[in-house]
């Protein structure tokens, strides 16, 4: 049996690998994120919550997580975009 994939709204921007540069902010539906690098198949990003002062760098004083082409649909391009 085929998986049924969810419809998406079309208002939603998804963001693919091509879209992101270093500084680029994103959405996920766990909040605000900033690009840090950008690699051949992945990106780096630091969370955008608590002090900003922790959003300066590199080094970031806050943990970089990695997204893979995995994730890439689940990255939007701005909080409206997130679904609720």
């Amino acid at each position: 049996m085929p998986r049924e994939v969810p419809l998406i709204d079309p208002g939603t921007v998804l963001l693919e690998h091509a879209d992101f540069t270093i500084g680029r902010e994103f959405w996920t539906e766990t909040g605000c994120w900033r690009c840090t690098d950008v690699g051949t198949r992945t990106i780096c990003a630091i969370k955008l919550e608590g002090d900003p002062r922790n959003w300066n760098g590199p080094p970031y004083s806050v943990v970089e997580h990695v997204f893979d082409e995995n994730d890439f649909g689940a990255l939007y391009a701005s909080r409206d975009s997130v679904p609720t």
